[in-house]
């Protein structure tokens, strides 16, 4: 069997049975029953009253074509495949995923269980002030204002304790028999409804007697007097009546009485004169009200002194609450909450494709049109006043609702009291076994304890939970207070029921194949907006909360990571998105203000394929605060049909081994007949159109000097030409396994930057990065810049603070005096056209568009810095260059001619570099250096490692750094 409570449907037994339920019993009914409710009889009147015909009728239509757009697209959801039992939760989490799933579910469960303590507090208020006033707890008799206010209250949260506890009991021992109840309490309200539109029409031959005795123009509360008169003749005399005595103080005609009653008339007027007296065009406008207020009848004046003190004020109905537009909508909305009850059933349905689109519908149609003609029907039978008092004080306390209809009031009060403690009922069934849908779907983790139950299945754990949430609602006891916090999170249902309709509609995803036809995206986003406009119009601050806590779940739920995946709407939209976005970058290549470092990490795999460098993984996360791609790439020998399964293996430890760095990326693994090539295939087609990697980050290969690892060194080299071809920076660690984990910390330090030939602003731009990153937040930025002798040392510091400065980094500046044969191993094949180079100082005084021209010139195609260990340019020397026709200080001087050197000399200017380096740098956490490139002769190459690895011989961590070629950092915002 199945229990449906408007929310959720559960199993209840584990028993098959065959769906026998049709179109009227399994939905239009259970439907009709959850729609009508507690505020159809409590505040339906009320809300007319304040709200006028016009404005409650726009109230009633707004709400109602709420529900029907967010019907058309749930019938659209329910007919696009098998819906089991679960209704709004299950929709919603299989078509938008777990995520939101989870987040809404959660939303739906609190508003089912705030709406079992709104129907608590309703079926208290009739108990109290119209079935047995005598036995409120704390005495109301005699007080007024405030302090009558707190008696109520309390009064609510006593008999509303008593009230949960008995009910929560009855739903932990015998959940059948509410079930069993369902019929009952749906008769209740259809004739209390019935009821209604026969007082109505009787109003038209014979109004009932119904007398509002009016002061003035206040209405006056009826108990405590029996004659609507000042005095009355008897035996031929005038005496007092009761009401005089409760405004003067004596019973005699010369007594000193109230000011306000001695000079104003009392008057009878008929609290119901009927729907054909023209009472509709009095009550067709607002009244809105603010607290404490005299209900006052339209169109009597009063005379009254503004000067004059207010007194007896506790002998008129008064306006407990302000009232407003949004109020009325916040209170009204769960009227017409309970739509999901057939889809809910879908289990126990025959043919569910047809009747929850027809019942739902239907049911909706026929409670909207008992809501707007009920609307009308009050305003035009019912006086204004007695619309407005709420708990029907001028009518000798009657339920205003009731005072219209027939045969007597008692029907709709007994009929609503009924109806109200079965819709708790219903709730405190429903809510806890939706909790234990979701918890059984391990969506949520830190839930899975409230999916155990007892040995029937029965969800003890969620009962208590639940019984526990309902009771902070009968704690703020007040049926307008809880009201639009339940609208909140029924409406966060809606609304995401019509955003799975329209994204699947507009996404055109294969499996989107639903049998209701009538269902458009357009109506959907319709549906959508205006959930999320009266979210906002019934309050705001509500609207907020309700979203942050919706918005905490879901971000709990990606974090802590869904065991569900039944495929979502979500990610054909990330797919649309991305497929934009990627077409988008294909317009034009980045600007330099968007350049960040899109990382092509290159790492071995060993013979079990592990990753051999699972450090560089770690750098790669450090560097990531620039939060561009990141593609981890290994390639695997031998041919795709005999390896795949080597290549799967690898992959996955690339993918577990990026978990544990937590370096969000992708990883490629590519299978070729030698490393070389598949290297070299990886450089070329990693990414996709403008999401390609601009960076390589390779390791230096340790051990190169072995004769066995000749290859890789020589693949090393391929890399470095490689991406030099490609105008790609790469970064080449040494070193690698004495980098900090990101788990380590460095508390103190410096990252020293040894600037010795302009590189586009890598050098800058890194150690920017890395401190961003926890594991180098601590450590402090020194640059060092190479100098000749006859240089003006001074003026070039002053230069580069200037520069720093605009760039907005902090650090620290020295320059370094050296002979410029020491650096002449560095040299450049093309002029230097940068911004922050050679004419940094004319530059500064450029005006911005002049400066905009000279960056724009810089970044175009020829003006590539090639820094390189060449070959050439030896021969061109020896050609006839003279040598002193240019420096090598490359700080200041645009081109860089090389004199004819030979191997001793080159390794010569490494140690005299390393020996700088090391006087300055040897206790760095962290050194950056320029990488020349590879010689052109590959007879030269043992020559250029071993320059390299005696240029960092004694450093602890050394980066080496090679330019792309184009500016990675600008002065400009």
């Amino acid at each position: 069997y199945f229990y449906n409570n408007g929310c959720t449907a559960v199993p209840l037994l584990n028993v098959h049975i065959a769906p026998s339920l049709g179109t009227l019993m399994g939905v239009y009914l259970p439907c009709i029953q959850n729609i009508f409710g507690v505020i159809l009889f409590l505040r339906m009147t009320w809300m007319v009253g304040i709200g006028g015909v016009f404005g409650s009728f726009i109230i009633v239509f707004m709400c109602c074509s709420t529900t029907m757009l967010t019907a058309i697209s749930m019938s659209a959801i329910a007919t696009n495949g098998v819906v089991p039992a679960g209704g709004s939760y299950y929709m919603i989490s299989r078509s938008l995923g777990p995520e939101f799933g989870g987040a809404v579910g959660i939303c739906f469960y609190l508003g089912t269980t705030f709406a079992g303590a709104m129907y608590i507090l309703g079926a208290i208020e009739l108990l109290l002030i119209y079935i047995l006033p005598q036995a409120a707890i704390f005495k109301m008799e005699g007080l007024e204002g405030a302090d009558m206010e707190a008696a109520m209250l309390n009064n609510m949260r006593v008999y509303g304790t008593i009230v949960l506890s008995f009910m929560a009991t009855v739903v932990f021992v015998g959940v059948k028999y509410v079930n069993k109840l369902a019929l009952v309490f749906l008769a209740c309200v259809i004739l209390s409804i019935l009821a209604v539109y026969a007082g109505v029409i009787k109003t038209a031959f014979e109004p009932p007697v119904f007398p509002v005795c009016i002061l003035g123009n206040r209405t006056l509360i009826s108990k405590g007097f029996d004659v609507c008169a000042k005095v009355i003749e008897r035996d031929n005399g005038t005496v007092t009546t009761k009401l005089w005595k409760i405004f003067c103080d004596s019973e005699f005609l010369n007594a000193t009485c109230d000011e306000y009653f001695a000079n104003n008339n009392v008057s009878e007027i008929q609290g119901i004169p009927g729907v054909s007296s023209g009472i509709l065009a009095e009550n067709l406008f607002g009244y809105y009200l603010e607290k404490g207020d005299f209900l006052e009848k339209r169109g009597i004046s009063a005379m009254q002194d503004p000067d004059a003190p207010i007194t007896n004020s506790n002998r008129y109905v008064l306006a407990d609450i302000t009232s407003f537009f949004t109020l009325l909508v916040g209170i009204y909305f769960p009227s017409v909450t309970g739509i999901m009850a057939g889809s809910n059933r879908s289990g126990d349905l025959r043919d569910a494709q047809k009747s929850i689109p027809i019942g739902t519908i239907a049911a909706i149609t026929t409670t909207s049109i008992v809501y707007m003609s009920a609307v009308v029907l009050f305003g035009a039978c019912i006086e204004g006043v007695v619309l407005r008092d709420k708990f029907g004080e001028g009518v000798d306390g009657n339920l205003v609702i009731g005072t219209l209809a027939w045969p007597s009031p008692w029907v709709i009060v007994i009929g609503s009291f009924f109806s109200t403690c079965g819709a708790g009922l219903q709730s405190l069934t429903g809510a806890p076994r939706l909790l234990q849908a979701i918890s059984r779907d391990s969506v949520i983790p830190f839930l899975k304890v409230f999916g155990h139950g007892k040995a029937n299945g029965e969800p003890t754990w969620a009962l208590l939970l639940t019984a526990s949430i309902c009771e902070i609602g009968i704690i703020i006891a007040s049926l307008d207070a809880v009201a639009p916090i339940l609208s909140m999170f029924f409406l966060m249902c809606y609304m995401f029921v019509n955003l799975a309709c329209a994204l699947q509609t507009l996404l055109r995803t294969p499996n989107w194949r639903p049998r209701f036809k009538f269902y458009h995206w357009a109506l959907s986003f319709l549906g959508m907006s205006l959930c999320l406009s009266l979210m906002f119009i019934c309050s705001w601050y509500y609207a907020i909360v309700a979203m942050v806590i919706a918005t905490c779940i879901y971000k709990y739920i990606e974090f802590a990571g869904a065991e569900k995946e039944w495929g979502d709407g979500i990610r054909g939209i990330s797919l649309s998105a991305a497929r934009f976005a990627l077409m988008r970058l294909e317009e034009g290549p980045p600007h330099t203000k968007n350049w960040r470092p899109q990382i092509m990490v290159l790492v071995s795999m060993d013979s079990e394929q592990n990753v051999e460098q699972p450090r560089l993984l770690s750098l790669t996360n450090q560097l990531k605060a620039g939060k561009g791609l990141t593609i981890v790439g290994t390639s695997v020998v031998g041919t795709f049909l005999n390896n795949h399964a080597e290549a799967q293996k690898a992959d996955q430890s690339l993918r577990k081994l990026m978990e544990t760095e937590k370096v969000k990326g992708f990883s490629q693994v590519v299978i070729s007949s030698n490393l070389r090539d598949g290297t070299s295939h990886l450089i070329q087609v990693g990414g996709l159109g403008g999401l390609k990697h601009n960076t390589v980050l390779v390791s230096w290969p340790r051990t190169w000097k072995q004769a066995e690892d000749n290859l890789r060194f020589r693949n090393f080299i391929e890399v470095v030409r490689e991406t030099t071809a490609a105008s790609m920076a790469l970064l080449v660690p040494k070193n690698i396994a004495a980098y900090p984990s990101n788990g380590e910390r460095f508390t103190e330090g410096h990252i020293d930057v040894w600037w010795i030939v302009h590189d586009g602003g890598m050098l800058m731009l890194l150690p920017f990065l890395l401190r961003q990153h926890k594991v180098w937040r601590k450590c402090k930025m020194r640059i060092f810049t190479v100098a000749q002798m006859d240089d003006n040392s001074i003026q070039m510091k002053k230069d580069l603070i200037t520069f720093l400065y605009h760039l907005r980094i902090d650090a620290e500046v020295e320059v370094v005096e050296m002979h410029d044969s020491d650096i002449s191993a560095y040299t450049y094949e093309k002029t230097l056209v940068m911004e922050q180079r050679s004419q940094i100082l004319k530059q500064m005084h450029l005006t911005k568009n002049e400066m905009e021209r000279e960056v724009r010139s810089a970044a175009t195609p020829g003006s590539e810095v090639q820094m390189t260990w060449t070959d050439k340019a030896e021969t061109q020397a020896a050609a006839g260059h003279p040598d002193n026709d240019a420096t090598c200080v490359l700080y200041c001087t645009p081109v860089c001619p090389v004199r004819n050197q030979s191997n001793v000399r080159r390794m010569h200017t490494a140690l005299r570099l390393n020996e700088v380096i090391m006087k300055k740098s040897k206790e760095a956490k962290l050194v950056l250096l320029n990488m020349p490139g590879p010689p052109k002769n590959r007879m030269g190459e043992e020559n250029y490692m071993e320059f390299l690895e005696v240029l960092t011989e004694g450093l602890n961590r050394v980066l080496l750094v090679r330019g792309g070629g184009r500016e990675v950092i600008t002065i400009y915002s």
